[in-house]
């Protein structure tokens, strides 16, 4: 017996399956489950509602092509971060927006060898983001300074950072959907929990 394909839901594997065949009206269900999504995401990464809306257009035209091309080895949803992303780094790399960003290859006291203590714990000059969902360790004050220090991340730096901290998808699930490997997404993570610290400075909690 074959493996269970890695859908959100066995209905919405019907679904795929009939749009793959080109059932127009289980398309339409498909965007309609997922419009909020994309937007939503698109709209964190690419920090531009003009943009956001494009990126929401261009990725269901994607989708509506490419379709075919789904193969089934990883969640929809999965899929479709993924073609959000593309869209929204392409988009950015050939505007103003990815000229605003800043380098973040070596952030201030940030080290690939940091220092260890005497019982072998690392010891970082910069504190680590809390280990938490974002949601828990910003208040509605924070927000604002939060959202211009994202915007100033570099963006495959910023997609990182919203998929693990904003979207909440695992390592493993953010390694897939940039096609990178799960040691590189946990680098620039901490890069950019760096980053945004040393940008909030006294606005987020300790």
């Amino acid at each position: 017996m074959s493996a269970t394909p890695t859908y959100d839901s066995y209905e919405e594997a019907e679904l795929i399956a009939a749009a793959q065949q080109g059932d127009q009206r289980a398309f339409t269900k498909l965007v309609k489950r997922y419009e909020d999504l994309v937007y939503r995401y698109a709209f964190k990464l690419c920090r531009d509602q003009e943009a956001a809306e494009e990126v929401f257009q261009d990725t269901f035209v994607n989708v509506f092509r490419k379709l075919h091309q789904f193969d089934r080895r990883s969640k929809f949803s999965t899929w479709l971060y993924r073609v959000v992303t593309n869209n929204c780094l392409m988009k950015m790399r050939r505007s103003k927006l990815a000229k605003a960003s800043v380098s973040i290859d070596a952030p201030e006291g940030f080290t690939n060898d940091p220092p260890h203590d005497e019982e072998g714990r690392v010891r970082q000059t910069i504190p680590s983001w809390r280990q938490t969902p974002l949601d828990g360790v910003i208040t509605r004050e924070t927000k604002h300074h939060l959202d211009e220090a994202i915007a100033k991340l570099p963006t495959d730096y910023r997609s990182v950072f919203v998929l693990r901290d904003v979207e909440e998808r695992s390592a493993e699930e953010t390694s897939k959907i940039l096609k990178i490997s799960v040691p590189a997404v946990k680098s620039r993570l901490h890069r950019a929990r760096a980053f945004l610290r040393e940008e909030l400075h006294g606005y987020m909690k300790a």
